[in-house]
């Protein structure tokens, strides 16, 4: 069994997916892990210590019995700005934030920010665009073999206040969420 076929199996043994696996040339494995979506759909976890120490003890155990090498093993979770890798990821984190960066320049750039749908054949970000004649929104239409790299913008509350957690269905039309005051948004009106 090859090493990344040994670390899959073991992550979603255990219940956990498994978001990414870097090797460096030192000989650092590291691994990183999140809540499985089917395991946790509407109130997602963080991933905590206790899961990380749970998933090194058991890849200990497994890449010794499969004399898979290595120096040091790290295990963590794939942190607030988690990298969008699968097109299950996209699925998943659709209507949330994202920074892209695409593999070749579209109209002199390659980095844009906005929020993540799905269409039909592929993906769109909606970026917003202030001032001047572009003012308003605009999307960027987009397939996965473009994208060099995909991240989840932080959200960071630094006002104490509880923002609504992140969930499968989060920012979709249509879909209600709550504000920090307790008001309930739906597609876009506020009750």
């Amino acid at each position: 069994m090859s090493w990344q076929g040994a670390i899959e199996t073991t992550v979603k043994g255990l219940g956990y997916e498994l978001v990414d696996v870097e090797r460096s040339a030192g000989g650092l494995l590291r691994v990183y892990i999140d809540q499985h979506q089917a395991e946790t759909p509407t109130a997602p976890r963080a991933i905590t210590v206790d899961d990380c120490e749970r998933v090194t003890r058991q890849l200990q155990h497994v890449l010794e019995v499969e004399g898979l090498a290595y120096q040091r093993l790290e295990v963590s979770s794939p942190g607030l700005d988690r990298p969008l890798k699968k097109a299950a990821d996209y699925g998943r984190f659709a209507g949330e934030q994202v920074e892209l960066t695409l593999k070749l320049p579209f109209k002199g750039r390659k980095k844009y920010r906005g929020e993540l749908q799905e269409r039909e054949g592929g993906w769109r970000l909606v970026l917003a665009v202030d001032g001047g004649a572009d003012d308003g929104q605009r999307a960027l239409d987009f397939d996965l073999e473009e994208v060099r790299e995909a991240r989840l913008v932080p959200v960071i509350d630094f006002k104490g206040r509880r923002l609504p957690q992140r969930s499968a269905g989060a920012g979709r039309a249509g879909a209600e969420v709550g504000t920090p005051d307790g008001a309930v948004v739906d597609g876009g009106r506020i009750q």
